[in-house]
């Protein structure tokens, strides 16, 4: 087997783990579901690993920090608790960094305060739009709001990367943006009194999606 396809066993046991999870939470088999969730991440990350070849690239160590600290805040997102949710929304912050870290060096080069100021304030004031749209209120509003502004700037980070370059590799990268943010924003609303039949089921399902895109998307950049 050549080094280039050593990617596909674990990129099975990762199909499998999503295929198992997403079962669970379609059939509501909540114990299956949270069985396999904390394997979700780390076979991505081996097979991310596999596929690039290694660690050797900055990005490649980036994206698995990333994928590491989202398996830690899926640990803490099985159960409930105000604090574990804290903890959760805390792992998933430093992951964002980690891909604005990775994606931002790249696209956001060269822009000046003219781009900035007029960028952040759009996000901002679309963050609060959500926030309010969502429910957002009492001790979860202001981590609400910063974990809701990192998104913008990871969308804003992929965005930039399209207009830039236009290749498939951002693309890619900007729907995994925009997928973790709504699977993200499912979990809010369930979170603030608007669930409904099925969420938990999309929650994840857009979850790996995104995940999964992220990381091919940066694949695609470091071998481009």
């Amino acid at each position: 087997m050549k080094a280039a396809k050593y990617w596909i066993v674990p990129g099975l046991f990762f199909l499998v783990a999503a295929a198992l999870n997403l079962v669970g939470r379609f059939t509501d088999n909540a114990v299956l579901a949270s069985a396999v969730k904390p394997l979700l991440m780390p076979f991505l990350a081996i097979t991310a690993i596999c596929a690039a070849g290694g660690v050797e690239k900055k990005e490649i160590r980036l994206l698995v920090l990333a994928l590491i600290l989202g398996c830690i805040g899926d640990v803490f997102l099985i159960y409930d608790g105000f604090l574990l949710f804290i903890c959760g929304m805390v792992a998933f912050l430093a992951g964002h960094i980690c891909y604005m870290c990775l994606f931002g060096g790249k696209s956001w080069k060269g822009f000046t305060a003219k781009t900035w100021i007029p960028a952040v304030i759009a996000m901002a004031a679309l963050v609060a739009v959500l926030i309010m749209v969502i429910g957002v209120k009492g001790a979860l509003l202001v981590p609400m709001c910063v974990y809701g502004f990192a998104l913008m700037l990871l969308i804003f980070s992929g965005l930039c990367g399209v207009v830039r370059e236009r290749t498939a590799a951002w693309w890619i990268i900007l729907a995994g943006t925009v997928l973790f943010t709504f699977s993200d924003a499912l979990i809010a609303i369930g979170t603030f009194g608007g669930d409904f039949s099925g969420r938990e089921f999309l929650v994840m399902l857009t979850y790996i999606a995104a995940q999964t895109l992220l990381a091919i998307g940066t694949i695609k950049l470091v071998k481009a």
